[in-house]
């Protein structure tokens, strides 16, 4: 026997250290989880191949997660199968010599994911019919069924293991009587399931009698669920994350009673869609909760302006003021009048979550924004890490100083959009002072500026990026106004300019304290320091930020700055310069 094949006859420590079993699961592990998938497995198969005390854990690693089982019928004998086009089938019958072969590996798989299968129902017909108990893959604890043909469900009864936790039908198919039957079945196969996926648009019927057969689930993830099935939920202590549908109808009184008891009590996530706010205010109506995350999606709303306001006032009773990180509003409103506003007052309610760390709003009534509610709001979120408005509809564009004076109150914020009037800033010519006294926000990285419209990119870039160093992406103008706005191609061009500059800009600035370094630091305090003065707020809170040079009248220049409702803006022309 050779040195290679029993490392113990060696001397050295390295060697002797490389036999620990704890040692080399931590290093197959990291070895596993750091590359990619083809790199991670041409890793572990020369592992695998390097000596035998490596040999069986290597494989276990190389074999854990499947993206199909393609590998595995690669795997048998080369005149078992044939691969036409990327897809593979069988050319013979398999032999017990054959599933020989595919026990050697099968019981090493802990997570599949079915949806990169490339063979034909030959292959599903075939692997119906082992020689073995069910299920296929004995250990498998993670299943992701990507399958779309509906008569190729039936096989997932082959992976439905008593070990299997997690369960995640991924696409959309069309669930018959055989089908519901099936799902039925499964919590019966695997009682151990925690995490439980369902694609949302399945109408599989009530899938409460399926819920309600698993008791340790923590995190749902469904379309539509009945009112059984959201008592069932909410008395789970080990339920953290829930994503579903609200039905369509108010919930029964008996129904709320029942939510006035402790309920949901380790829930961390909620991501509820509704036809309408009606509902979601009756959810909530005698509920009592603690979350980190809060996320509506209202889909067939018709009275947005009158209903939106009352639900808001009612968030800081139901929930916990010192757990609530993250908000996000999307509200689909089917009204006639376009003119419907929602002002931003009708979210002040949420000042009283001071640990908001993400908050997000896309309604279909414009958003009527204030300068000063605003920056009262932000004061109350010292830790706020995103903040985004509607990318269309709004009907006040802050101003220049606001949009700072908002960065200057939250210190965290990386992504931001919003809509803000430049023209303080694009009708004078770019200054070499600082300005704002030097104020740089050094975490904002995304920026998002709705409608706002620009004449002068550079100008405008050059301001962004003095104010925000590290910007890496500013966008404005979703392609989804292309067909309201006859402006459109003028001004999302003009801010792509401004996305180039910034990252021009920032390489500049980069060589320029390269330069400083290099020359050991040596420069005149007014070439690293020259700041502006302050800068002086007109009564609309508006800021000269520009410098010595003329403003664009004086330069000959024109450029119209026209900050229209959005209703009006779908119907006017714009001015052209």
């Amino acid at each position: 026997m050779t040195t290679s094949d029993n490392p113990v006859t060696s001397s050295s420590a390295s060697i002797r250290c490389m036999i620990i079993p704890d040692l080399q699961w931590k290093i197959f592990q990291l070895v596993h989880d750091a590359f990619t998938e083809r790199s991670r497995n041409k890793a572990l198969l020369a592992l695998a191949l390097t000596c035998k005390s490596f040999s069986g854990l290597a494989l276990d690693f190389l074999w854990q997660d499947l993206s199909g089982l393609s590998p595995l019928v690669r795997c048998l004998p080369r005149n078992l199968w044939q691969d036409t086009d990327g897809h593979l089938e069988f050319q013979r019958a398999m032999t017990i010599d054959d599933w020989s072969i595919f026990c050697k590996y099968n019981y090493r798989v802990r997570s599949l994911n079915t949806a990169a299968n490339t063979f034909c129902t030959g292959i599903w017909r075939t692997l119906n019919c082992p020689p073995f108990p069910f299920p296929l893959l004995p250990n498998l604890v993670s299943l992701i069924w990507g399958e779309t043909a509906s008569e190729i469900f039936p096989s997932i009864r082959l992976f439905v293991t008593p070990k299997l936790t997690t369960l995640d039908i991924a696409n959309k198919i069309t669930f018959g009587l055989s089908e519901q039957s099936i799902l039925l079945c499964i919590p019966m196969l695997c009682p151990s399931i925690s995490n439980f996926r369902i694609h949302r648009e399945i109408e599989v019927g009530d899938i409460s009698t399926t819920l309600q057969r698993w008791s340790h689930l923590t995190s749902v993830r469904t379309g539509e669920v009945s009112e059984a099935a959201i008592l069932y939920l909410s008395n789970l202590a080990s339920l953290r994350f829930l994503k579903c549908r609200l039905p369509s109808t108010p919930l029964f009184v008996a129904t709320q009673k029942h939510l006035q008891l402790p309920a949901f009590r380790a829930l961390q996530e909620l991501d509820i869609e509704t036809e309408t706010l009606e509902v979601l205010d009756a959810f909530f109506g005698t509920l009592s909760v603690a979350p980190r995350v809060l996320s509506f999606t209202i889909t067939d709303q018709t009275s947005t302006t009158l209903t939106l306001p009352s639900f808001i006032s009612r968030l800081p009773n139901v929930c916990a003021n010192s757990s609530l990180q993250q908000v996000q509003f999307s509200i689909a409103d089917w009204s006639l009048d376009h003119g419907n506003t929602i002002r931003i007052t009708s979210f002040q309610p949420l000042t009283a979550f001071r640990n908001l760390r993400k908050l997000s709003f896309e309604l279909d009534p414009c958003l009527q924004l204030d300068d000063a509610t605003l920056l009262q709001m932000v004061k109350a979120w010292p830790l706020l890490e995103e903040l985004h408005f509607n990318k269309t509809r709004m009907r006040h564009h802050i101003t220049s100083y606001t949009f700072v004076s908002l960065l200057q109150h939250c210190p965290c914020l990386v992504s931001i959009g919003i809509a803000v009037n430049w023209s303080a800033v694009d009708k004078h010519s770019i200054s070499p002072d600082v300005p704002y006294h030097g104020f740089v926000h050094k975490k904002l990285s995304y920026a998002f500026f709705s409608t706002s419209k620009i004449c002068h990119p550079t100008r405008i870039a050059a301001f962004i990026s003095a104010i925000a160093p590290n910007m890496k992406s500013v966008e404005a103008w979703d392609i989804d106004m292309y067909e309201e706005y006859r402006a459109f191609d003028k001004y999302f061009s003009r801010w792509h300019l401004v996305h180039l500059l910034i990252k021009s800009f920032f390489m500049v600035r980069e060589q320029g304290r390269r330069m400083v370094l290099n020359a050991g630091g040596k420069g005149t305090d007014e070439d690293r320091c020259r700041v502006a003065q302050p800068a002086q707020e007109t009564e609309d809170m508006e800021v000269d930020a520009g410098g010595e040079e003329g403003s664009d009248e004086e330069n000959g220049t024109e450029c119209e700055y026209e900050y229209l409702p959005h209703s009006d803006q779908a119907s006017s022309d714009l001015e052209e310069e």
